[in-house]
């Protein structure tokens, strides 16, 4: 697993655990259909259709609370809306400068990796944009 699927991991996986009741619809009590047989024009058979597919997996998720709240747990006071450093230091992760080599590398960046302060600027605006076009709902004013 590479350094952007650890950080999309993270947040997107934070994501489906502070929202259980999106992951299926309502549950129907079997015991309700056979007990009213007058009720037959709501059919019960419907029910179990819905359960086949998820909605976290093509829902949007919005990384801003879920940052936000990162940010709090972890006590520090970090800016994950401008530093790449914050923000992977909010999921938890290693921020040093060898793990963001590693993320410049799988994210196709061209410059000088010994220029870390242009690294750092052009891995958050990447991070942000490859977050997404992989369902997160970013700010406008982060995607450029």
């Amino acid at each position: 697993m590479g350094i952007f699927d650890k950080i999309k991991h993270a947040i997107f996986g934070e994501a489906k655990a502070a929202e259980p009741v999106a992951a299926g619809p309502p549950k129907v009590e079997p015991a309700q259909a056979p007990a009213s047989p007058s009720a037959a024009p709501s059919p019960t058979p419907a029910a179990p259709a819905p359960q086949s597919k998820p909605a976290t997996a093509t829902a949007t998720v919005d990384i801003v609370p879920i940052l936000d709240a990162a940010v709090k747990k972890s006590g520090q006071k970090l800016d994950w809306r401008h530093s790449i450093v914050d923000l992977m230091k909010a999921v938890g992760m290693d921020a040093s400068l060898t793990e963001r080599k590693e993320l410049a590398a799988e994210l196709g960046y061209t410059g000088d990796t010994n220029d870390s302060a242009k690294m750092n600027m052009w891995l958050h605006k990447a991070l942000m944009k490859r977050l997404s076009e992989n369902g997160g709902r970013v700010p406008a004013d982060l995607l450029d």
